[in-house]
């Protein structure tokens, strides 16, 4: 596939998003297959922590269930379709339209979580916006993000309709968050639990 290509799918995907917002919300696999991946992520929190669900979709089943734990949990989503269908899924979170490519919510929070979200974006955009996302999480605070494989970009499917993922490398997704001084890293690829994802946790961000 042309970069053309890969360009022309990537600025589409908000429209996307828009037009399958409703499918997309009742297809969503509940079944919570990311639980123990949740629960790694928030080991050593306090309840109720400040939560950041970053590309949150419609709301469920990750923001429904960080609520239903007892967290604070303000969602953002790109598409104003999925945010107003998570605003009547899980009406005890916040939820907001933003684009995470230019995060500046305000505030800051104990963990942050972007699942099927932040590999939306290019591998030079994930360069300019882990640093905006990592301004947001406190000192102590934790990270989870499902990632790629390798630097690349590659496309997929919502609803039958082309979508983009990029990636950068293991390694420089290890590089950046060790600088940011995370106590723990770890970088499980493929993991079967989850569908083969591949997941990069991070937890407890130096205080600098």
């Amino acid at each position: 596939m042309s970069d053309t290509d890969l360009e022309t799918i990537k600025a589409g995907m908000a429209g996307v998003y828009e037009r399958n917002a409703a499918v997309w919300d009742e297809g969503r696999d509940t079944s919570l297959r990311e639980k123990d991946w949740l629960s790694r992520w928030l080991e050593g929190l306090t309840v109720p922590s400040n939560i950041l669900d970053l590309g949150c979709g419609a709301g469920r089943p990750l923001s429904s269930h960080l609520v239903g734990l007892g967290h604070e949990v303000v969602g953002v989503d790109a598409s104003a379709a999925m945010i107003a269908r998570a605003q009547a899924n899980v009406p005890d979170a916040t939820f907001q339209v933003a684009d995470m490519r230019h995060l500046d919510l305000g505030q800051t929070f104990d963990a942050i979580l972007s699942w099927d979200a932040f590999f939306h974006l290019s591998p030079a955009e994930q360069r300019t916006t882990l640093p905006l996302i990592l301004n947001h999480l406190r000192p102590g605070g934790h990270l989870l993000l499902t990632v790629g494989d390798d630097e690349g970009e590659v496309t997929g499917t919502v609803a039958g309709e082309p979508v983009y993922h990029g990636s950068l490398s293991p390694a420089e997704y290890l590089d950046i968050l060790q600088t940011a001084g995370f106590a723990e890293i770890t970088y499980t690829p493929n993991d079967p639990t989850v569908l083969g994802r591949y997941v990069l946790l991070a937890r407890g961000k130096d205080a600098t």
